[in-house]
């Protein structure tokens, strides 16, 4: 894959912290056959302008939560200022502005046994219709390839960390409620600083972010404008698929590459799916020819991302 933004080192650096988010940087420059520094100082130029962000993400099934996709039908001279003020609240995951400001889609993150908080959304002057729905199963496992195509299979072994391991949920303690914010926010931040900002031993901090990797609650994604990449047009894709053929469908979404995510939801429209293509001809293309043409497929919706106010990460904490 060329990019007139990234560089082959660069494109490398991000296949690789997509592998391992808190991959030392000497791990990265010996996959890359470049120097340690070379990698440190493209990283922080690339986390400088705002290109590349790593941060922490929670997986809400094994800390007993849930989410909900809350699509709102907006004024639009006020979508970003709604947008903004939705992404500045700890409880959303994903906060996009849709149909050239005619939506916005977002992600509740609460406890499973919570709903959506929607009252205050349906009584908001600027917010002309409010629909939720629960986030059933995430169907996708693997990243977007736009961002990981640039390692061999070899390479990429030698980054991956240890595997996970089969366990019950994890109910959280003091220490992870203070921690997983924190690398949500920076999700490479240092022990030192990382411990220092909690007033925990690092020794402890390092220990229990291990745990949590390997339990599977923590993983860590690479935030990256995909314009950057190449990729100039992104849309919401709402599937209805009859229930018979809701895995298949499913599957063959989560194998095509221009998926970055697909998800099983209740309500009339029974998948998400977010696609990332080259251009609008693209996207006719792979939604005519292949979307639309799986066994299964009652109705599709499309909506075109216009900008994204918050993917994974909150705003910075300050220090």
């Amino acid at each position: 894959m060329e990019s007139e933004a990234f560089d082959a080192v660069d494109l490398g650096l991000l296949h690789a912290l997509q592998v391992d988010g808190r991959a030392p940087f000497s791990r990265i420059a010996r996959v890359l056959s470049v120097s340690d520094r070379t990698v440190a100082r493209r990283f922080a130029r690339l986390a400088a302008t705002g290109a590349v962000r790593v941060t922490g993400v929670t997986d809400s099934g094994r800390i007993g939560g849930a989410e909900w996709v809350v699509r709102l039908r907006v004024r639009p001279h006020r979508a970003d200022e709604l947008a903004h003020a939705l992404a500045a609240r700890p409880d959303t995951a994903w906060v996009t502005v849709l149909s050239s400001g005619a939506e916005i889609v977002c992600v509740f993150r609460t406890a499973a046994a919570e709903s959506a908080p929607l009252s205050a959304l349906a009584r908001h002057s600027d917010i002309l219709g409010v629909d939720a729905q629960r986030m059933v199963r995430h169907l996708t496992r693997r990243r977007w390839s736009g961002r990981t195509s640039a390692l061999d299979d070899d390479q990429v072994a030698a980054l991956r960390p240890a595997q996970p391991v089969a366990s019950a949920p994890v109910a959280l303690g003091d220490l992870d409620r203070r921690m997983l914010p924190r690398l949500a926010a920076d999700g490479r931040i240092g022990y030192p600083n990382l411990a220092g900002a909690l007033g925990w031993s690092e020794s402890a901090v390092r220990r229990r972010l291990d745990e949590l990797r390997r339990a599977r609650v923590l993983g860590f994604d690479v935030e990256v404008d995909a314009a950057l990449l190449g990729y100039s047009f992104q849309c919401v894709l709402w599937l209805t698929v009859a229930p018979h053929h809701l895995a298949t469908v499913g599957a063959a979404l989560i194998e095509s590459p221009e998926i970055a995510f697909a998800g099983a939801i209740t309500g009339p429209h029974n998948i998400i799916a977010v696609a990332v293509c080259r251009d609008a001809d693209a996207v006719f293309d792979y939604v005519v020819d292949r979307v639309g043409a799986l066994p299964g497929v009652t109705r599709l919706d499309t909506a075109a991302v216009a900008r994204y106010a918050k993917r994974a990460a909150p705003a910075l904490i300050p220090r």
